[in-house]
């Protein structure tokens, strides 16, 4: 298991890296894209609720330390366990996503906008500007709508990944 948790955690930060030389450099309309976001929710649909919160965790925290991040320390981390356990509790006992690539997506876009929203949301409860009401519900849609065209991008990749990751077979 703690093999598996640190393969895990050195893939989030391989993902964090990614994301913040590379995606981030991109100016998409829209907002554009987390890839860390989507790699964390297709893996917590993959997972046992329990194992999700705990990825969850862990790429709140980073999203957090990351350099584009704005609000405070521990936000992104609060709406990444809540968010990683929801959808690992959906996606662990609805065997119509096992082998569905399109349920995957609908499911990861879906929480992409939910997770936005909250994190607006929670946001104005903790004092941090968010902009006009437009500009957060086009940021919102934007971030969803590139993340349905992403994520049957990367979705094989991130399950290839997971299985491996969480395969118990030692590989002599």
């Amino acid at each position: 298991m703690t093999r598996q948790f640190s393969v895990a955690l050195g893939q989030l930060f391989l993902v964090l890296i990614v994301q913040e030389a590379v995606v981030n450099q991109f100016r998409l309309p829209g907002g554009g894209f987390s890839l860390l976001l989507i790699f964390t929710l297709v893996w917590a649909i993959l997972s046992l609720p329990e194992i999700a919160a705990l990825i969850g965790f862990f790429s709140g925290l980073l999203m957090d330390l990351s350099q584009t991040s704005s609000g405070p320390i521990g936000h992104w981390t609060l709406l990444m366990i809540a968010a990683c356990y929801a959808v690992a509790y959906l996606g662990s006992g609805n065997e119509s996503l096992s082998g569905n690539p399109l349920g995957f997506t609908f499911l990861v876009a879906s929480a992409v906008f939910f997770v936005e929203l909250s994190f607006v949301a929670t946001g104005v409860l903790l004092g941090v500007a968010s902009g006009s009401f437009i500009q957060v519900l086009i940021t919102s849609v934007g971030v969803s709508i590139w993340s349905l065209v992403v994520t049957p991008i990367f979705l094989p990749l991130i399950s290839y990944l997971h299985e491996m990751t969480i395969n118990k077979r030692t590989v002599i």
